[in-house]
């Protein structure tokens, strides 16, 4: 039926405004790009004096923990700011694998550190990353608490490693390296379990065509 001239016209939905991604130079990102480059400056450090100079060392410890702390705050104001921008979903995971990398290399080729740890570490972060991207395609696998309890223990241990430290100390340094490592391995397992099952739902959702 055709519509007098004083009819309403018909109203069309009108689509929810996307708000606008905040811009990659906010706070949040600037941290972690200045995380960046305190990777170069740590390493620096870490050599410097023939790599077993406590002054030195502890310079190195100095930057390896405000790098830390950056990672805490930067996540945290970009969460709580809106400030979340696909340049620090990227950047920022980059520069934690390349700070924690950067530490556990040097520590073992300076002979501090065993090549074992340094491999089994480096080799669960590479997987998990390898994992995300196995899955993103059905889901996110979103960071579990104990991932965050895992960085934690991984930071302090390569901290205390990075201080020249004897006696109680290094006894105590080898036990948090080696909660560590447990944690590693744990919370990689438990990844992996949560890829395989996102995934096995993921196809099962496709091929009911949802």
């Amino acid at each position: 039926m055709t519509k007098g001239p004083g009819a309403p016209a018909a109203t069309r939905p009108t689509p929810a405004a996307v708000p606008p991604q905040p811009g990659v130079w906010n706070i949040a990102n600037v941290l972690t790009m200045f995380r960046l480059l305190l990777v170069p400056v740590f390493a620096a450090l870490l050599f410097a004096g023939g790599g077993h100079d406590p002054k030195w060392r502890a310079l190195a410890w100095a930057a390896f923990a405000i790098a830390m702390i950056t990672d805490v705050f930067d996540g945290a104001l970009a969460r709580r700011k809106g400030l979340v921008t696909d340049f620090g979903r990227i950047a920022d995971p980059i520069a934690d694998k390349a700070i924690m990398g950067t530490g556990l290399i040097g520590l073992s080729l300076l002979g501090d550190l065993p090549w074992w740890i340094t491999a089994v570490i480096l080799a669960r972060e590479l997987g998990i990353t390898l994992m995300r991207f196995w899955v993103i395609r059905y889901a996110v696998i979103p960071a579990s608490r104990g991932g965050k309890v895992k960085t934690l223990a991984q930071g302090t241990a390569v901290g205390m490693y990075v201080l020249v430290l004897t006696g109680p100390l290094a006894t105590a340094r080898a036990v948090v390296m080696g909660v560590a490592v447990f944690l590693t391995l744990a919370t990689g397992l438990d990844y992996v379990l949560q890829a395989v099952r996102l995934r096995r739902e993921g196809i099962a959702r496709e091929r009911r065509g949802e």
